[in-house]
């Protein structure tokens, strides 16, 4: 099949949402659906013996949480479908801002009992400053929720984009009957059940039909009057405008017995965008394209413990990638030949024979390929908008078995590369490392990680900084002189970037007037050529 056809199959969505709204249950069902998994894994209770498809860590099956990012790979209705799983926690949403740079769309789930909560909110502003589709799922409508139309009120004051409802919610909690398909014009009754399946259910066609009113009373009576107060007050959907970031679509269901997520996922395929251009420093990259580029936006270390790999997760961004094909390491100049490429669903793999723009490609290696890193058949190419966070929180960390110092630095340089945390190597310390976070459970992952994946038992300890700040000057002169006048506040990242680190703001605003030539940057993008204010 030609590129442009192969393009023109893929979809590559994130799921978002605030922690507990229900996002890797979603994930899980829409893998059932696909026909990509046969059973779904209880997401709920420590001890059970089935866990998440997308949740793969230690940490993660006991807490039932995500920490880290998931890519999986599935086919529906002759779509290729890319669906990356993110952290909810906003300790982690680092990590989910450089994913969302991969994608082409977003899945936004909601708690129907919470409605848009604070993480939901900081994901959202980042897919609105990209453009980037949402699709909206209220769930949990099986439990007594908030009222919908209070909800979609919600979503659009939070957006800054008309919220379009798909369906309508008739009842919630005991009293739920399911959801009227306003499009199609008809109901689809609610049957709980987490085995429950789409071609099962009952579905009564006309908003008018005698039947639902005499089945479901009141509730149905109340959810018609809805529904015509929301088509007559809200706009028609406008696909430009959902492609444009000016319209989400909106469904409403129950991901935990499986109600709702079948619309969910023919509206990815109905809706969701084929690959688009990305953009280069050098140029726009189209996507169909011959030559192949992708770009590295995720490293993820000992995948397979038992090889102590590291997966960099390539986004495809343009041709085609063929199993054994060479390709160039723009930031490097390095020719690496790729012959063991895997696709993921979760952490099974597949070794992949070909791949197209929107796929997304796992590559082992032992440290070539980092965070940002462009893979091209020759061509010079660096992609924008990677970027890494500047730390608020701080520790100090120093290995209780001076004997294992050895692997505490190989653990933590590969935990650094990887984005899981901020690893800082301060020019005064005597070579004791310091760990920058966006978050406090940043740091207990990273001990239990070091603890399980490296053997290493880590103490961690308070520091004396606050925040930090990399920085920049006109010439080499001036920021050396910079830096060796305030040797003991700089530090150095895992790419060798320089950052000043102060114990408050007050500290920093003084050195700024001290040297107003210099430059300070609450962001870096990757490899520390590119810096943002």
């Amino acid at each position: 099949m030609p590129i442009p056809q192969e393009v023109a199959r893929r979809r590559t969505f994130a799921i978002i949402s605030h922690p507990d709204a229900g996002k890797t249950t979603l994930t899980e069902k829409l893998l059932l659906f696909a026909g990509a998994i046969q059973i779904a894994g209880a997401v709920k209770g420590r001890k059970s013996s089935r866990h998440a498809s997308s949740d793969w860590m230690d940490i993660e099956k006991q807490r039932g949480i995500s920490v880290a990012s998931s890519v999986m790979q599935m086919e529906y209705r002759d779509c290729v479908i890319n669906l990356l799983d993110t952290p909810g926690h906003q300790d982690f949403s680092e990590d989910t801002y450089r994913v969302l740079t991969a994608v082409d769309a977003a899945l936004m789930v909601i708690d129907g009992a919470n409605g848009v909560e604070p993480q939901t909110i900081r994901l959202l502003q980042v897919c609105r400053a990209r453009n980037t589709p949402i699709i909206t799922f209220v769930n949990k409508f099986d439990r007594e929720v908030q009222e919908p139309l209070n909800l979609l009120s919600e979503i659009e004051d939070h957006l800054g984009m008309d919220a379009i409802p798909f369906s309508w919610p008739v009842g919630m909690g005991r009293h739920f009957g399911g959801v009227f398909d306003i499009r199609r014009d008809r109901m689809r009754v609610f049957r709980a059940g987490e085995e429950r399946r789409t071609e099962n259910d009952e579905l009564i066609d006309g908003i008018n039909n005698p039947d639902i009113a005499s089945r479901f009373g009141t509730d149905f009576d109340k959810a018609r009057d809805e529904i015509d107060l929301i088509t007559g007050a809200a706009p028609p959907f406008d696909h430009e405008a959902f492609l444009g970031g000016r319209q989400t679509p909106v469904f409403f269901g129950s991901a935990i017995n499986n109600f709702g997520v079948q619309e969910v996922l023919d509206a990815l395929v109905d809706l969701a965008p084929p690959p688009g251009p990305r953009e280069a420093l050098e140029r726009k990259v189209q996507p169909d394209e011959t030559k192949f580029s992708g770009v590295v936006f995720k490293v993820q270390a000992n995948m397979d413990p038992a090889h102590r790999d590291r997966v960099a997760f390539v986004r495809v961004s343009s041709g085609v990638f063929n199993r054994g094909m060479r390709l160039k390491v723009a930031r490097t100049g390095k020719e690496i030949r790729l012959n063991n490429v895997v696709s993921f669903l979760s952490q099974r793999r597949e070794l992949v024979e070909e791949a197209f723009a929107g796929d997304v490609i796992g590559i082992p290696n032992h440290g070539v390929l980092h965070l940002g890193d462009v893979l091209t058949e020759g061509e010079k190419l660096q992609f924008t908008g990677l970027p890494f966070f500047a730390p608020e929180l701080f520790q100090a960390v120093e290995v209780k078995d001076p004997l294992r110092t050895k692997q505490l630095r190989t653990g933590l340089t590969q935990l650094g590369e990887e984005g899981a945390i901020q690893v800082f190597r301060p020019v005064a310390a005597g070579g004791a490392l310091l760990l920058g976070a966006i978050g406090q459970l940043q740091f207990e992952v990273v001990a239990q990680r070091l603890k399980s994946e490296y053997g290493v038992d880590a103490r961690m300890m308070p520091s004396r900084y606050n925040l930090a700040r990399w920085v920049t000057a006109p010439d080499s002169k001036t920021l050396q002189k910079f830096l060796d006048s305030n040797a003991a506040n700089i530090a150095y990242d895992v790419v060798e970037a320089p950052a000043f680190l102060a114990s408050s703001p007050a500290q920093l605003r003084v050195v700024q007037e001290l040297y107003p030539d210099v430059t300070f940057h609450a962001m870096r993008e990757h490899g520390g050529q590119v810096f943002s204010t």
